[in-house]
């Protein structure tokens, strides 16, 4: 009988435990979801601005074995494509594409990447937006000057230009 006694105390102890214990826990919520980035949409370009075209520039880089290929088109709809390419004697060409967005703010030609070798790219990383200040630029020569004051030459090309692989 004294069995019988003391069977319901543990068993009213650890009830009472989870019921103090589930009061306890915070309520389960699924984590937040991040707010979603929306694509920039590219704005059109002045009538008649004249960086509009195909620049290519070929140079030499510091640090940097081989020949550095760059095209940038500048379209009217305020699209732009880059495509760099890496000319190493005999060895196969490595490349890189992207494409995005361009603008011109007075003195500075701005390139935002949207998406680089095909895929979406991170817009909150500052590497993807590029500017450059419009040293010269003429019917066929562009001069422009990195943030790292890197001079780049590139000379227009005709439309439809495509690097040769």
């Amino acid at each position: 009988m004294y069995d019988l006694l003391l069977r319901p105390r543990p068993l009213m102890a650890g009830l009472a435990t989870a019921v103090f214990l589930a009061g306890c826990a915070a309520p389960v919520t699924a984590p937040p979801t991040p707010p979603t980035k929306t694509v920039p949409k590219c704005v059109a370009a002045a009538m008649g601005e004249p960086l509009i075209g195909n620049w290519l520039s070929v140079r030499k880089q510091k640090g940097v074995a081989g020949e550095l290929r760059t095209l940038i088109t500048l379209n009217a709809d305020g699209t732009m494509a880059y495509t760099e390419q890496l000319k190493r004697g005999k060895n196969p060409s490595q490349g890189l594409e992207e494409a995005g967005c361009w603008r011109r703010d007075k003195k500075m030609l701005v390139l935002q990447t949207l998406e680089s070798n095909g895929a979406p790219v991170n817009l909150d990383d500052p590497i993807y937006t590029n500017r450059y200040t419009v040293v010269s630029s003429s019917a066929t020569a562009l001069t422009v000057k990195s943030q790292d004051a890197t001079r780049i030459t590139a000379r227009r090309m005709s439309p439809g230009y495509r690097l040769p692989f």
